[in-house]
């Protein structure tokens, strides 16, 4: 297992980062136990925790959730036409895809409506607990509150990779694109004509620029949080990625992400 850092690895401030593939990990690199904001990487954690709600019949994708027309699974794929956050008028259901933390808000009202119990509470109890992501915790917003180590995101990594927690037919609607054909916006990269995006989990297909680097499939998918941290999962060649770090988003991450992630896939 490689414990140097990688190709890409040019950031002078507390991060660590972790490859791994089927056998398990191939490269840690910082502290891998250091606590650290996860941001939006709290979103695709946020979707995997409501799929087992709906694995377990006790919610149901297509249920109302949001504006009018919209459903639990329109939020989680940012096709609900809710704004960014609560100033910004609401649009039309599948018109566009519109990135949206106010829409997870939306998204954890619901959940709590029909299932009985909060989605940060449910969050803890079905997702960190029975996979071992001892140091993460879910405070706040399900769209960017969560914290924890770069092992944490490394266990819930490894479940994307291989599914434990849900039936195939959920992970297939998870990772395959919902709504294809509406732009929008990817954070940070700019616009793209077909932002594909799955539930809870950002789809590559054919993006310029990304945060992944240029040797990842279409198939790729994962997130990425504006306090410096990211998953993803190419199941092409079946290897996983996690990155967090001490420093918001910025231009370093846009430099440097790419060919850290190009090396991490290639272990």
């Amino acid at each position: 297992m490689r414990t140097t850092p990688l190709p890409g690895d040019n950031f002078p401030f507390d991060h660590a980062y972790i490859a791994l593939d089927d056998s398990g990990v191939t490269a840690i690199c910082g502290d891998p136990d250091q606590v650290f904001p996860l941001a939006s990487v709290t979103k695709p954690m946020a979707a995997w925790a409501i799929l087992i709600a709906v694995a377990q019949g006790q919610l149901s994708l297509e249920a109302p959730a949001g504006p009018e027309g919209s459903t639990i699974a329109h939020l989680l794929a940012h096709a609900s036409g809710v704004g960014p956050d609560p100033t910004v008028p609401i649009g039309r259901v599948g018109a566009k895809r519109i990135y949206t933390n106010y829409g997870y808000d939306l998204l954890a009202d619901a959940f709590e409506r029909e299932v009985g119990v909060s989605a940060q509470a449910w969050m803890e109890e079905r997702l960190f607990a029975p996979l071992g992501m001892a140091t993460a915790q879910m405070r706040g917003s399900i769209a960017k509150d969560a914290r924890g180590s770069a092992d944490d995101v490394a266990k819930f990594a490894a479940e994307l990779l291989s599914p434990t927690l849900l039936p195939s037919e959920l992970v297939e609607r998870a990772t395959t694109p919902f709504m294809p054909g509406l732009s929008g916006i990817v954070p940070g990269y700019g616009r793209h004509a077909d932002c594909q995006w799955g539930l809870g989990l950002e789809i590559r297909d054919h993006k310029s620029p990304h945060w992944t680097g240029s040797d990842f499939s279409p198939e790729t998918f994962g997130h990425f949080g504006q306090s410096g941290s990211f998953v993803f999962v190419d199941p092409a060649v079946r290897k996983a990625g996690v990155f967090v770090g001490a420093q918001p988003f910025g231009e370093i991450y846009q430099a440097n992400w790419p060919a850290l992630t190009n090396a991490m896939r290639a272990l």
